[in-house]
């Protein structure tokens, strides 16, 4: 050893290796994702001279510390090996990383080179990363010729030309690999690439490696040349999308496999964004209205969902003409799903319709799917109603969908009943206090004795909602007299109920109402025989405190009334409601400090 090396010098790395030739798995990892304190122990020369080479030969181990290691170096680790005109260091253990048999460590790798790529000036990337790429992509293996096609795009703009037509032909090459594993990362990135090339280049080379993998004999492949598709289209004009992509559209949007129809499906609005407004009337209607239709529910259920985007590229006479009509059939479909999704794009068409076509055909569909079976299709349209009532009112919209509101506020299933209370204060806002409390009050104050917690909690905040909305006078005639009456039910969940309740809406009412109508049923209930209702009134006891103890009558109120139960509370037999009330009247103690 060199006289000059103290132990201190080496103890780092001997520790790093030693835990990483450990045979505990965790060990090891915990080792790796320590590896940047390392690097700074060592210093930048010594991570470089010692600690990469010693990570480049540490390949063989498991996945979960590989993938670590492949995460670290990607995390501004040339920072420790002395900034980024040494960045290119790290490249060695990235690129066995990337030849590894594990998809996850691979990717990662990848996404590692990736980030490092950034801070590599041109001569870095000639010297280092361009014949890393090449040795990848020449790989024997199909594993590091998959990691490959993740590393042309970042570079491609950054290189001279000459090596940009190097590398055209190398992913090209790629593209054309016998194995489908290679071609179908090929297709994953040849769009990030295509955006980068000249558009003579999109022309001459980019349109050939796409029609390669996109008549590709293997679905997997196909499927993920949609998106190839629209990075070409986006740097064509329309006509010649028209004249050089036409015949690949209409291949991806019949195709024999669902699962390439399905892509085509949930990128269509992309698409038609971007192949120009006559192929969209000439050709993509048709192929829409087809989607609609397909055989495969999935492929129905993308389609479904892309409704109110398409529209918006037609005129209203087409979407009434050719869309309306597939929209009813989808109200009717077999599939749960794809119903549940047509569910929550419908409203979108009403805007587009206007009042009138809206009333005539969309609210019977609206109808239709109020009243479906599966929870889930009522649930989606009474999230998206707002729409529909900016452009009929409220009056037709009540007139029309409130029945069906009502009934779905019973419903079974209490996911339904709690998308109703959540959106009661939005209806609240529209209908106005007279129309509310006639259709819809009861049933707001029905929900606080429902028999799923969920519900009751909802039913408060509701409450709560409510007030901010209608005001504190209108809380104190409708709400404050109905809770305070629960506190007398026989049930303890009702008792329960009505302390959350008053727990929930105390902080929007006013210290007289609070005072006059709420303290009082709150301060017997603190004598309840069940302590869940006890501790609960200590909590509410603590809400109040903090939100009227700001003003000088408030701490009186707290002073004389609260205080003095929370000191009771304090010495009770049962645990938590010690607990709470120690709590609470901590809180209400200190609001005079």
């Amino acid at each position: 050893m060199d006289p000059g090396t103290s132990l201190d010098d080496i103890a780092p790395i001997a520790i790093l290796m030693d835990e990483l030739r450990s045979e505990d798995v965790q060990l090891r990892l915990n080792a790796i994702h320590r590896i940047s304190t390392i690097a700074l122990a060592l210093g930048p020369e010594r991570a470089r001279d010692e600690l990469i080479p010693f990570l480049q030969d540490s390949v063989d181990d498991e996945d979960e510390v590989l993938l670590a290691l492949a995460e670290e170096l990607g995390r501004n680790f040339e920072e420790y090996i002395g900034g980024p005109e040494y960045a290119h260091v790290l490249l060695g253990p990235l690129e066995n990383l990337s030849a590894v048999e594990e998809t996850l460590v691979r990717d990662k790798a990848a996404e590692s080179i990736t980030k490092i790529s950034n801070v590599l000036n041109k001569a870095q990337i000639e010297q280092y990363y361009i014949p890393l790429v090449q040795r990848l992509s020449h790989g024997e293996w199909f594993t590091s010729r998959t990691s490959s096609c993740a590393l042309y795009a970042p570079v491609y703009d950054r290189v001279s030309p000459a090596i940009q037509d190097e590398l055209r032909r190398g992913f090209a090459a790629l593209a054309s690999d016998d194995t489908p594993m290679v071609r179908r990362a090929a297709a994953k990135w040849l769009a990030p690439l295509v955006k980068k090339f000249t558009k003579q280049h999109v022309l001459t080379d980019g349109l050939a490696m796409y029609r390669k993998l996109q008549a590709d004999d293997q679905d997997s492949v196909r499927l993920l040349t949609v998106e190839d598709l629209i990075a070409i289209a986006q740097q064509l004009s329309p006509a010649e999308v028209k004249e050089q992509l036409l015949k690949q559209i209409r291949q991806t949007m019949t195709d024999k496999s669902w699962r390439v129809r399905y892509m085509g499906a949930s990128h269509f609005n992309e698409l038609a964004e971007v192949v120009g407004q006559d192929l969209v009337r000439e050709e993509l209607i048709g192929h829409f209205v087809q989607l609609l239709k397909d055989n495969e529910a999935e492929v129905r259920t993308a389609a479904a969902g892309q409704i109110p985007g398409f529209a918006k590229l037609l005129e209203k006479e087409v979407v009434l003409a050719r869309i309306v009509p597939c929209v009813r059939d989808i109200c009717q479909d077999v599939s749960q799903h794809v119903r549940a999704a047509l569910a929550s794009q419908i409203s979108g068409l009403a805007p587009l319709l206007g009042k009138e076509a809206t009333i005539e055909h969309l609210l019977p569909l609206f109808l239709h799917l109020l009243k479906d079976e599966f929870p889930e299709v009522r649930l989606n349209i009474i999230s998206k109603l707002e729409q529909v009532n900016t452009v009929i009112g409220i009056e037709l919209l009540s007139e029309s969908l409130l029945p069906a509101i009502v009934e779905l506020a019973e419903d079974k299933s209490w996911r339904v009943r709690q998308a109703i209370i959540e959106y009661i204060p939005l209806l609240a806002t529209q209908l106005g206090k007279a129309f509310f409390d006639e259709s819809l009050g009861n049933l707001c104050m029905s929900w606080l004795g429902d028999s799923v917690y969920s519900i009751r909690e909802a039913a408060a905040v509701n409450l709560k909602k409510l007030t901010e909305v209608f005001g504190v006078d209108w809380a104190k005639e409708q709400i404050v007299p109905k809770v305070v009456g629960m506190g007398q039910h026989p049930n303890y969940l009702y008792r329960m109920t009505t302390v959350q309740a008053i727990m929930t809406i105390s902080p929007s009412l006013t210290l007289d109402i609070v005072r006059g109508d709420i303290l009082e049923m709150l301060l017997q209930l603190a004598g309840d025989p069940i302590p869940n209702i006890r501790f609960n009134v200590a909590k509410a006891l603590e809400s109040i405190a903090i939100s009227f103890g700001d003003t000088a009558e408030g701490r009186q109120l707290v002073q004389q009334k609260i205080i003095p139960v929370l000191e009771a509370l304090k010495n009770d037999q049962d645990a938590d409601v010690r607990f709470f009330a120690s709590r609470a009247l901590q809180k209400a103690q200190g609001l005079d400090a």
